[in-house]
């Protein structure tokens, strides 16, 4: 049976999308079948992250509504075998999609792959309460700043509210010496949202090299980033693999 794995943030620009392209890449890289979902509906933009812009057809509102089943629905990337993808509606997610058709998409799902990567929507309201439905694992993406870090706090609160029992913590876009001239630390941060880390992501131009050039981060040439949402995701499958310190 496979899990369902929401990446989530309080507030946009920590990193999310990426986060959730990259964890769904390696995940299929190290040999696990992998759906990765955009749930942010209008903005919708996680295709750019996984170089599957012409490939996305169908969005997860089909496969919900039970107008399409999962096998035909999901399309496969073209570079990275065992991944594919949904897209989210180009409108907001209709008002007949509730909880109950999110569980029953979400079982489907668990049939038919080992692992589903959730693209939240940042904040707290409709589309990240679905997107967090039913789900076996929750990742807060946050960053060193304290607007983040506030925020991350309130979506762990939230999340616990509504039931997800399993948070973890990526902490991204680490800058050493930004860190040093603010005084904070990657302990500071877990103590702030009393959640358990999994990641520690430095600051990484080749990210942004490889959303221009096309590439999925995992298969580009200069990689630092990758490398360690690749430790993430051997984690999530269950290796112990030591936390990174500042």
């Amino acid at each position: 049976m496979g899990q369902i794995i929401t990446i989530t943030s309080g507030k946009g620009g920590t990193g999310k999308t990426t986060t959730a392209a990259a964890l769904s890449s390696c995940l299929a890289v190290l040999g696990k079948r992998t759906l990765c979902i955009d749930f942010d509906a209008e903005l919708r933009n996680l295709d750019l992250a996984l170089a599957m812009s012409n490939y996305a057809v169908m969005d997860f509102v089909d496969i919900a509504s039970g107008r399409h089943k999962i096998k035909e629905s999901c399309s496969e990337s073209p570079q990275i075998p065992n991944l594919f993808f949904l897209t989210a509606p180009a409108a907001k997610i209709p008002d007949n999609i509730g909880v109950e058709e999110i569980s029953m998409m979400f079982k489907n799902i668990r049939a038919e792959f080992d692992y589903c990567i959730i693209d939240a929507p940042a904040g707290v309201g409709r589309g990240f309460r679905l997107a967090n439905a039913d789900v076996d694992m929750s990742i807060i993406v946050t960053t060193g700043d304290l607007s983040a870090m506030r925020n991350a706090t309130r979506t762990a609160d939230v999340l616990r509210g509504m039931g997800v029992k399993k948070l973890r913590l990526i902490v991204n876009k680490v800058n050493r010496k930004k860190f040093r001239k603010i005084r904070t630390t990657i302990d500071d941060i877990i103590d702030i949202t009393g959640v358990r880390l999994i990641a520690v992501v430095v600051e990484d131009m080749n990210i942004q090299m490889a959303l221009h050039s096309g590439t999925p981060l995992v298969l580009y040439r200069n990689r630092k980033a990758a490398y360690e949402f690749l430790d993430a995701a051997r984690r999530l499958i269950g290796e112990d693999l030591p936390l990174k310190k500042l």
